[in-house]
């Protein structure tokens, strides 16, 4: 089972992705990636999956047109874990930056 991490331990983690997001009231770390086209996204959701199965560690995910939006948390944990740090980073190493479209404001 893994450990949720002590709010010092998720700060220093989240150093390390800038474009996650930490929402405290859910628990979780979430990221929107905007792409070209539909099946760009679904290109890049194609590739998550495969990590998040070898991970065995799911997102929660959502997807509209060219956007999907990732959120990461480990329920067993009661919180954030090493498996969403761990998998976020992974996440982030799927996309070169020529891919993703920058997000407005």
């Amino acid at each position: 089972m893994a450990k949720k991490l002590l709010p010092q331990e998720r700060d220093q983690a989240l150093q390390s992705l800038p474009e996650w997001r930490h929402d405290e009231a859910d628990q979780c770390i979430s990221r929107e990636f905007r792409f070209r086209d539909f099946s760009q996204a679904f290109g890049f959701m194609a590739r998550v999956a495969l990590l998040a199965e070898k991970a065995g560690h799911h997102p929660d995910w959502s997807n509209s047109y060219n956007r999907v939006r990732i959120s990461l948390t480990t329920h067993d944990a009661g919180g954030l874990s090493q498996k969403d740090v761990d998998l976020a980073g992974s996440i982030d190493g799927l996309l070169p930056a020529s891919v993703e479209i920058p997000s407005a404001g």
